[in-house]
This record gives structure tokens, C-alpha cells and sequence, in this order.
């Protein structure tokens, strides 16, 4: 039971929400939940049927400076009003916002606890953020369900090789989790500056 309430207190922990007024928990919901439907909307472009963008990043960035929680509610509607605004068309894909709260999740809980301080921890822990968010949000929610939508008779691994690889959507992965190990210390430097007003 004590495991389940650790877990429980490291998924709603916020290093950069504690001790601050309701208000201001609003108000920095609502700043970043605007950013990621910022994100969303205008750094994504098209190549072969392959979407690239900066939304990993940005979801795990949510993340680390909110928590997993609120990192996963801001990432979710971050997609949600993304799609809503730019939707061309197309039918929305709820599993493409359960992914990117995914990323935010996995973020918040496995970095928002550790000492900045610790360089070693952080890193290993920003890889194990990058390989969990791949397995579980771009290949078992996203890629799984883009498979039963369009792959049309062919067996889920030919899918796989030619979704990540044929088509690229590996490269646009990998560049997003370049980024997270760059972005970790801007988001220190941030909370610190957010908590000091």
C-alpha cells in the first residue's frame, strides 16, 4: 500500500505548482496548455504520410514542470484543442493525445523528483523517459492503433518496419528525444525563476 501512495504522491507532484495559490496553478495550466495547442498546431508539417513535429519534446518538457498529472491533463487537451483548431478534415484520433499525456506522464514522474544537482541520475533517467515513451506511446498506443486503422491486410511488424523506418516516423522520434536531454536544463532553470515570483 505504501508503493501505491508513493506512486500515487509522484504523479500528482508538481515541482513547479507546489505552495502556489489556486490562481496561479489556473493561470500556469492555462499558459501551458496554450503553449502545447501552440506547438500543435503551427511546428508539424507533412512528408509522406509522415507527420513530423515537436510534440514529444514539448510533451515531456509539460511534464518535467508540472508533474505527470498535470503534465498528462495539459498534453491531452494541448492535442485535443490542437486538432480542434486544426483539424482539416480529418477525424480526431484521441490515442495520439493519450500518447503525448503519456510522454508528459512518464516525464513528470520519472524527473521531477531528482536533484538537478544529479547529472548522472537525470540522464539515465531522460534515457528510460526516451525508451518507455517510444515502446508505450509510439509504438503500442500510436503505432497499434494506426494499424488497425490502415495497414489493410499486412502482418503488425511490416506495419511497424514500415511506419518507423520506411517512412521515417524513427527520425522524427529520435530528434525529439535529442531534445528532451537539452531541454531538461532549460526547465531547471525555469522552475526556479516561475517559483521565485
Amino acid at each position: 500500500m505504501c508503493v501505491l501512495k508513493n506512486l500515487w504522491e509522484k504523479i500528482i507532484r508538481s515541482p513547479l505548482l507546489e505552495k502556489q495559490s489556486c490562481a496561479r496553478k489556473l493561470a500556469t495550466l492555462g499558459v501551458t496548455t496554450a503553449f502545447s495547442v501552440i506547438v500543435n498546431t503551427l511546428f508539424e508539417f507533412k512528408l509522406m504520410d509522415t507527420q513530423y513535429s515537436l510534440t514529444i519534446a514539448v510533451s515531456a518538457f509539460i511534464g518535467i514542470l508540472l508533474g505527470g498529472g498535470f503534465g498528462f491533463i495539459v498534453s491531452f487537451l494541448g492535442d485535443l484543442i490542437g486538432f480542434l483548431i486544426n483539424a482539416s478534415g480529418f477525424a480526431y484520433m484521441p490515442w495520439i493525445g493519450l500518447s503525448m499525456g503519456g510522454v508528459s506522464l512518464f516525464s513528470g514522474v520519472l524527473l521531477g523528483g531528482i536533484n538537478p544537482e544529479n547529472k548522472w541520475g537525470r540522464v539515465v533517467m531522460t534515457a528510460l523517459v526516451c525508451l518507455l515513451s517510444f515502446a508505450v506511446c509510439s509504438v503500442v498506443i500510436n503505432t497499434t492503433a494506426f494499424y488497425f486503422l490502415y495497414a489493410d491486410g499486412v502482418d503488425y511488424w511490416t506495419y511497424f518496419v514500415a511506419r518507423f523506418i520506411v517512412k521515417g516516423q524513427l527520425w522524427n522520434c529520435i530528434f525529439n528525444y535529442v531534445l528532451i536531454f537539452f531541454e531538461l536544463p532549460l526547465a531547471d532553470k525555469l522552475i526556479k525563476i516561475l517559483k521565485k515570483h
